[in-house]
Protein backbone atom coordinates (compact mmCIF):
# COMPACT_ATOMS: atom_id res chain seq x y z
CA UNK A 1 0.00 0.00 0.00
CA UNK A 2 1.39 3.85 -0.97
CA UNK A 3 1.67 6.54 1.45
CA UNK A 4 0.98 10.06 0.55
CA UNK A 5 4.18 11.68 0.88
CA UNK A 6 5.02 13.50 3.67
CA UNK A 7 3.35 17.04 4.11
CA UNK A 8 0.81 16.10 2.11
CA UNK A 9 -3.14 15.38 2.94
CA UNK A 10 -3.94 11.78 3.04
CA UNK A 11 -6.78 11.68 1.37
CA UNK A 12 -8.17 8.67 2.89
CA UNK A 13 -8.87 10.90 6.03
CA UNK A 14 -11.62 13.27 4.27
CA UNK A 15 -15.23 12.72 3.83
CA UNK A 16 -16.66 14.65 1.37
CA UNK A 17 -20.75 14.63 2.01
CA UNK A 18 -23.64 16.15 0.47
CA UNK A 19 -27.32 15.41 -0.90
CA UNK A 20 -27.62 14.75 -4.80
CA UNK A 21 -29.72 17.67 -5.28
CA UNK A 22 -27.11 20.30 -3.87
CA UNK A 23 -24.69 18.44 -5.73
CA UNK A 24 -26.72 18.75 -9.31
CA UNK A 25 -27.39 22.55 -8.02
CA UNK A 26 -23.50 23.42 -7.48
CA UNK A 27 -23.09 22.13 -11.22
CA UNK A 28 -25.80 23.86 -12.54
CA UNK A 29 -24.82 27.19 -10.87
CA UNK A 30 -21.42 27.11 -11.80
CA UNK A 31 -21.40 25.78 -15.86
CA UNK A 32 -24.60 28.50 -17.03
CA UNK A 33 -25.14 28.10 -20.61
CA UNK A 34 -26.83 31.22 -21.64
CA UNK A 35 -28.97 32.30 -24.80
CA UNK A 36 -28.89 35.80 -25.74
CA UNK A 37 -31.80 37.35 -27.10
CA UNK A 38 -30.68 40.32 -27.98
CA UNK A 39 -32.56 42.80 -30.16
CA UNK A 40 -31.55 46.52 -29.18
CA UNK A 41 -28.39 48.35 -27.17
CA UNK A 42 -28.74 46.03 -24.49
CA UNK A 43 -27.13 43.16 -26.65
CA UNK A 44 -24.22 45.20 -27.25
CA UNK A 45 -23.98 46.22 -23.25
CA UNK A 46 -24.20 42.07 -22.99
CA UNK A 47 -21.25 42.08 -25.49
CA UNK A 48 -19.05 43.61 -22.80
CA UNK A 49 -20.10 41.49 -20.13
CA UNK A 50 -18.52 38.22 -22.31
CA UNK A 51 -15.62 40.23 -22.85
CA UNK A 52 -11.94 39.90 -21.19
CA UNK A 53 -12.66 43.17 -19.12
CA UNK A 54 -15.61 41.97 -17.07
CA UNK A 55 -15.35 38.03 -17.82
CA UNK A 56 -18.20 36.70 -16.69
CA UNK A 57 -16.28 32.93 -17.33
CA UNK A 58 -14.98 33.31 -14.07
CA UNK A 59 -18.91 32.76 -12.63
CA UNK A 60 -19.17 29.62 -15.01
CA UNK A 61 -21.47 31.66 -17.72
CA UNK A 62 -19.16 32.21 -20.52
CA UNK A 63 -20.54 29.22 -22.99
CA UNK A 64 -22.86 31.20 -25.04
CA UNK A 65 -24.91 29.09 -27.30
CA UNK A 66 -27.56 30.44 -30.08
CA UNK A 67 -29.54 26.92 -29.81
CA UNK A 68 -32.35 26.80 -27.22
CA UNK A 69 -31.71 22.88 -26.90
CA UNK A 70 -28.18 23.63 -25.71
CA UNK A 71 -28.89 26.53 -23.41
CA UNK A 72 -30.51 26.90 -19.62
CA UNK A 73 -30.11 30.42 -19.41
CA UNK A 74 -32.04 32.97 -21.60
CA UNK A 75 -31.26 36.45 -21.72
CA UNK A 76 -33.67 38.82 -23.51
CA UNK A 77 -31.74 41.88 -23.86
CA UNK A 78 -33.94 45.20 -25.93
CA UNK A 79 -36.67 45.87 -27.32
CA UNK A 80 -39.09 43.09 -27.62
CA UNK A 81 -42.05 44.00 -30.67
CA UNK A 82 -45.71 42.24 -30.50
CA UNK A 83 -44.11 39.90 -33.64
CA UNK A 84 -41.64 39.08 -31.34
CA UNK A 85 -43.47 37.66 -28.88
CA UNK A 86 -44.86 33.81 -30.54
CA UNK A 87 -40.95 33.44 -31.63
CA UNK A 88 -39.94 34.32 -28.45
CA UNK A 89 -42.35 31.57 -26.57
CA UNK A 90 -41.18 28.83 -29.52
CA UNK A 91 -37.87 29.24 -28.24
CA UNK A 92 -38.40 29.31 -24.32
CA UNK A 93 -40.34 26.23 -24.59
CA UNK A 94 -37.61 24.70 -26.85
CA UNK A 95 -35.16 25.14 -23.86
CA UNK A 96 -34.83 21.92 -21.78
CA UNK A 97 -35.58 22.47 -18.07
CA UNK A 98 -34.36 23.70 -15.49
CA UNK A 99 -34.05 26.90 -17.13
CA UNK A 100 -33.96 30.59 -16.09
CA UNK A 101 -34.44 33.28 -17.61
CA UNK A 102 -33.00 36.95 -17.18
CA UNK A 103 -35.23 40.59 -18.87
CA UNK A 104 -32.50 42.50 -19.47
CA UNK A 105 -32.70 46.63 -19.74
CA UNK A 106 -36.14 48.87 -19.42
CA UNK A 107 -37.59 47.53 -22.46
CA UNK A 108 -37.22 44.44 -21.89
CA UNK A 109 -38.76 44.73 -18.92
CA UNK A 110 -41.34 47.18 -19.37
CA UNK A 111 -41.47 48.25 -22.69
CA UNK A 112 -38.96 51.08 -21.67
CA UNK A 113 -40.04 54.77 -23.55
CA UNK A 114 -41.97 52.65 -26.42
CA UNK A 115 -45.42 52.94 -25.16
CA UNK A 116 -46.89 51.92 -28.35
CA UNK A 117 -49.56 49.03 -29.85
CA UNK A 118 -46.38 47.11 -31.17
CA UNK A 119 -44.02 46.77 -28.52
CA UNK A 120 -44.54 44.17 -25.58
CA UNK A 121 -44.55 45.84 -22.20
CA UNK A 122 -42.63 43.75 -20.58
CA UNK A 123 -41.73 40.02 -21.38
CA UNK A 124 -43.53 38.50 -18.26
CA UNK A 125 -46.42 38.49 -20.21
CA UNK A 126 -44.89 36.30 -22.93
CA UNK A 127 -42.32 33.40 -20.42
CA UNK A 128 -42.11 33.65 -17.28
CA UNK A 129 -38.68 36.29 -15.66
CA UNK A 130 -36.47 35.17 -12.89
CA UNK A 131 -34.42 38.33 -12.48
CA UNK A 132 -34.77 41.48 -13.63
CA UNK A 133 -32.18 43.92 -14.33
CA UNK A 134 -33.07 47.55 -14.70
CA UNK A 135 -31.31 50.47 -16.82
CA UNK A 136 -31.25 51.55 -20.15
CA UNK A 137 -28.98 49.83 -21.11
CA UNK A 138 -27.50 48.31 -17.72
CA UNK A 139 -24.28 48.77 -16.96
CA UNK A 140 -22.17 45.43 -17.40
CA UNK A 141 -22.01 45.14 -13.53
CA UNK A 142 -25.38 45.18 -13.38
CA UNK A 143 -25.63 42.19 -15.53
CA UNK A 144 -22.70 40.34 -13.56
CA UNK A 145 -25.46 40.98 -10.54
CA UNK A 146 -28.16 39.16 -12.50
CA UNK A 147 -26.65 36.11 -13.31
CA UNK A 148 -24.99 35.94 -9.34
CA UNK A 149 -29.31 36.35 -8.67
CA UNK A 150 -29.81 33.28 -11.20
CA UNK A 151 -27.41 31.65 -9.30
CA UNK A 152 -28.48 31.92 -5.48
CA UNK A 153 -31.99 31.36 -7.27
CA UNK A 154 -30.51 27.74 -8.27
CA UNK A 155 -28.68 27.07 -4.62
CA UNK A 156 -31.68 28.27 -2.95
CA UNK A 157 -34.43 25.43 -5.14
CA UNK A 158 -31.80 22.71 -4.30
CA UNK A 159 -32.33 23.29 0.03
CA UNK A 160 -36.06 23.83 -0.75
Amino acid sequence: MKTAPKGSPDVNQFIFTTKAKEFLAWGRKHALWPLPFGTACCAIEYMAVVGPKYDVSRLGAEVVRFSPRQSDLMIVAGTIVEKMSPILKRIYDQMLEPKWVISMGACATSGGFYRAYHVSQGIDKIIPVDVYIPGCPPTPEAVIQGITQIQEIISKKAKS
